[in-house]
């Protein structure tokens, strides 16, 4: 099922970065461009990419412009062809040059957030293991990467630090004692909630197994200790792959029986895509 944004976000998202770019108006555009005079716009994929952004896209121009006639030409989630329209706005001329790069910088975006995350999907078809992201992503911007890593094909991980329990090497630290009495205390103290336990060696994976942890982050490891980890595991927990994951060793890892694989790339990574607005 495709992902959804809550349009009432959507609106707040658009808003505050019309804002931000507009300012006290769009002195170039206004001097220039009669308030009446109207025109059409395509938004042209100069590159193969994975659309996600649209529904911001389209709020930028609805909000300045009352009446914009607009056509979605390759909807969220699929692929677009390099030089192929994705959308045609007919909208005022003020309208489509003010809007222009708000639009465009929500696209290019979140479309190269989607892509990124096609492309790690891509590499483990067939394996059954699940592509994650993380919470490495951009300050204030979280639920809009996280869409367009579900647009991409990719699930979501943690949405922030209250929805799962994840025991780190620090938390180790810092508490004292073993792995299986901070599972212990953790569910004693959120029942409600998922447990994950991060594992950097073998003997911290089979502890956390003993613990009956949720899910265990193998971090770091070799196909040949995830293989091991696995084995110790024998089903008791969920295993989760994470650290130095690329698109070169993504397919070896997925391979080794681990059932999802967390990419900070996804996020963190993902380069622009180039997506341009071409005026009639």
């Amino acid at each position: 099922m495709r992902p959804v944004l809550d349009t009432a976000l959507i609106r707040e998202y658009v808003a505050a970065a019309l804002a931000e770019d507009i300012g006290a108006g769009d002195a170039t555009t206004e001097a220039l461009i009669d308030a009446s005079a109207r025109g059409r716009a395509d938004l042209i994929a100069r590159e193969p990419l994975m659309v996600a952004g649209m529904p911001l896209a389209i709020e930028a121009f609805h909000q300045l412009d009352l009446q914009p006639e607009i056509t979605v030409h390759v909807e969220e989630g699929h692929f677009a062809k390099a030089d192929t329209s994705i959308a045609t706005v007919k909208a005022s001329l003020r309208a489509l040059l003010t809007a222009e790069r708000t639009a465009l910088n929500y696209l290019q975006r979140l479309s190269g957030v989607a892509t990124q995350a096609a492309k790690f999907v891509q590499a483990v078809e067939g394996t059954g293991v699940k592509i994650l992201d993380t919470r490495k992503t951009t300050p204030s911007l979280r639920v809009l990467e996280k869409y367009a890593v579900q647009c991409g094909g990719a699930a979501n991980h943690r949405r922030g630090l209250d929805d799962m329990i994840m025991i780190k090497d620090n938390h180790l630290a810092l508490r004292g004692g073993s792995i299986e009495e901070a599972v212990a205390q953790a569910r004693q103290n959120y029942s409600n909630l998922k447990i994950e336990v991060e594992a950097d060696t073998l003997e911290q994976v089979a502890q956390a197994a003993e613990s009956g942890a949720d899910f265990i982050l193998l971090d770091n490891m070799s196909t040949n200790q995830l293989r091991e980890a696995i084995k110790l595991v024998a089903g008791r927990a969920l295993t989760e792959a994470s650290g130095g994951i690329t698109l070169d060793n993504i397919r070896a890892i997925a391979e080794t029986g681990v059932d999802a694989i967390s990419v900070g790339a996804l996020t963190h990574s993902a380069p622009a895509v180039d997506i341009a607005m071409d005026i009639m």
